[in-house]
């Protein structure tokens, strides 16, 4: 598995288009830990670029604040699962959490939103939240 996750300045990015960089985490399929993290700058964003582009990269699952039910389309047709609502800020926390089944993530989609704008809050977030249900 090899998820993938927007990042904005080093962090989670709510923002899936307005990502300046992704993390890729190869992860061990039997310990289901991180085994490899890489950084890179996705290609200029349009309609179906992302979803071609990280299925290239050897995405099988992308962690995402939100996205329209078109993008869900596009990327399940690349075989890339998407996780929605997540919220955070520290994309190697994020990933544990997935791992391990406690991240938080609403699963909502954006509807009736231009290209670029959902009309969530994508702006800054608490420091340190880690995205994880708390025991």
């Amino acid at each position: 598995m090899r998820i993938a996750v927007p990042m904005h300045q080093g962090r989670f990015s709510q923002h899936f288009g307005g990502a300046e960089t992704f993390a890729f985490y190869t992860v061990d399929a039997v310990s289901r830990s991180i085994a490899e993290r890489q950084i890179a700058a996705p290609p200029e964003h349009g309609r179906g670029i992302y979803p071609t582009w990280l299925r290239r990269n050897g995405a099988t699952v992308v962690l995402a604040g939100g996205m329209g039910p078109r993008a869900i389309d596009i990327f399940a047709q690349h075989g890339i699962e998407v996780v929605l609502g997540v919220e955070g800020d520290d994309p190697d926390a994020l990933v544990k959490c997935f791992l391990d089944g406690t991240l938080k993530a609403t699963g909502e989609v954006c509807h009736d939103h231009g290209f670029h704008d959902c009309g969530h809050d994508h702006g800054e977030h608490e420091p340190g939240r880690g995205g994880c249900h708390q025991a």
